[in-house]
């Protein structure tokens, strides 16, 4: 009888325990969904019609800080989607007099992203209104800023990043690039950004804001990222000199404050560099890079590391090839300097890549590694200089004859720096012999009078520092003279002995004979 009435056997407390299940279940799904309040409708419609008409007077106080204190519960609850719906709830045209200090920030925020809106300067004539109007808040989110009331918690930092970066990065257009090979010369005009009375305010306020001393870096970080980073370094090909200079400003408080952004900084700087010596040679924002650059290294740890290394290797010296080195050969030659500094032995590899590098038939290009070699050989040591001295000094004997007189001058003008002249005297035995007969030939057939003047002191100062040398190296330079006419006249007898042989050739053997007709074997 029992097996009818339960065939399959199944408790009755199965049955029992689900049905007590199922509201409990409800109950809690139903309890984490989120409640309306039934007083946010009023509240809500109050906040849409105060965007909409506007904030009349600091008379309803009361009315907005209540509405303003909800949107921060909202904009603290989600983010960061609430961002923007808190604006939303905000009058952005309210000045920051009219409000308390609780409603400060929010105001803050709400100005940013109206801010977000880009106006066309190509057409001075179009939206006037608008660009005074946005102009105008910008100088009032500087002086918010400026005055140290601003406190730049998660979504400030957002919306100042996202309002940075709607302003400020775009691509530069291709027609306003000169159609000169490395960018801007030293004799081209600078092109100004039409916007720049705007991008200059959005540019102060970044600067303000990766300066500020109560900024968490660890918030700021994930919107100061590394494509934030990229799309700055690309505003460096900017041909408007004065913000490549704001930019200079704010990637080296950037550099500062974001420890660990430092080497992808690098790294892209690095790429920069590479893409304009061994592809494009073009880029407008060299000497600015290398400017930070400096200060950069000045700040290395020793022992230098491996990368640092590199980075002179691959990158500085190299720099050293394009034909507008001039632009940017003070910045570079200030970082070459900076790395010799902290490790004196760079020294040989700077002065190989200088000689690896240097200009055959620009004079101009000459006389700024003259003197870039002069400030590193300042700084070199006296067993680096010999590693490097022998091929140094045919190079500066070549120099020495240059017809050109200002690289004659400045070639000679070596031996006048004390340090220099030292390392000479104390490897004279190597030195002298290399750039004796340069010298000679100088007072033979040099066209200028000055650079005759100076081979005359040049002269007279190695003949003070050892004159047996100076003798030894005038006999064997004759010696070598006449061995070189003995072999010149050699080749000039036999070259007379070749046209006296063709000479005995007669004429008809240069005349082709008449070519008899061929007869033709078969009758015709």
């Amino acid at each position: 009888m029992e097996i009818h009435r339960n065939p399959l056997k199944i408790p009755k407390s199965i049955f029992s325990a689900e049905d007590c299940c199922i509201p409990k279940m409800l109950k809690q799904i139903l309890s984490k969904l989120p409640r309306k309040s039934p007083k946010s409708d009023p509240l809500d419609s109050a906040e849409t019609n105060s965007c909409s008409n506007g904030v009349q007077s600091t008379n309803g106080g009361n009315s907005l800080s209540s509405r303003l204190s909800v949107v921060k519960r909202v904009s603290s609850a989600v983010f960061p989607a609430s961002i923007m719906a808190g604006v939303e709830a905000v009058e952005p045209h309210l000045s920051f007099k009219d409000v308390t200090n609780p409603q400060k920030q929010n105001l803050f925020v709400s100005k940013l992203n109206l801010c977000c809106e880009v106006s066309d300067f190509s057409d001075p004539d179009k939206n006037t209104a608008g660009q005074d109007l946005k102009r105008q808040t910008l100088i009032e989110l500087a002086d918010f800023v400026s005055s140290g009331s601003a406190k730049f918690t998660e979504p400030a930092i957002a919306a100042m990043c996202k309002m940075c970066s709607v302003n400020l990065f775009r691509v530069f257009p291709p027609k306003c690039r000169s159609n000169g090979t490395g960018g801007e010369t030293e004799d081209e005009e600078p092109m100004f950004d039409p916007a720049w009375s705007h991008l200059q305010i959005v540019y102060d306020l970044l600067v303000r804001f990766v300066s500020y001393s109560s900024l968490d870096v660890k918030v700021a970080k994930k919107y100061v990222d590394h494509l934030f980073i990229l799309r700055l370094l690309d505003l460096f090909d900017s041909e408007d000199p004065r913000e490549r200079d704001c930019l200079k400003t704010i990637l080296h408080r950037v550099y500062g404050k974001f420890m660990v952004h430092r080497q992808f900084v690098r790294q892209a700087v690095s790429n920069i560099i590479y893409r304009f010596v061994f592809e494009t040679e073009r880029h407008n924002g060299i000497a600015e890079l290398l400017e930070i650059f400096g200060s950069i290294i000045s700040g290395f740890a020793l022992p230098l590391k491996e990368e640092h290394r590199l980075f002179l290797c691959r990158a500085l010296i190299p720099l050293h090839k394009p034909k507008s080195v001039g632009i940017y050969h003070q910045q570079l030659t200030y970082c070459v300097v900076q790395f010799i500094d902290k490790d004196p032995k760079l020294a040989t590899t700077v002065i190989k890549g200088l000689l690896k590098y240097w200009p055959v038939t620009n004079s101009q290009k000459e006389l700024m590694f003259i003197s870039e070699l002069e400030e590193v050989l300042e700084m070199t040591s006296m067993a680096e200089f010999q590693k490097i001295m022998v091929p140094l000094f045919r190079r500066i004997g070549c120099c020495l004859n240059s017809s050109h007189y200002q690289v004659a001058e400045r070639a000679h003008l070596l031996w006048n720096n004390e340090h220099i002249l030292n390392l000479i005297t104390q490897n004279r035995q190597v030195i002298v012999p290399l750039v004796f007969s340069a010298l000679e030939r100088n007072t033979q057939n040099h066209w200028n009078q000055a650079v005759l003047n100076l081979t005359q002191n040049v002269r007279k100062m190695l003949c003070e520092m050892d004159e047996e040398l100076v003798l030894a190296c005038q006999r064997k330079l004759e010696e070598e003279n006449s061995t070189s006419s003995v072999a010149a006249e050699k080749r000039k007898l036999t070259w007379e002995r070749l046209e006296t042989a063709a000479g005995f050739q007669t004429s008809a053997a240069y005349v082709i004979a008449p070519v008899e007709p061929a007869t033709c074997s078969v009758a015709c």
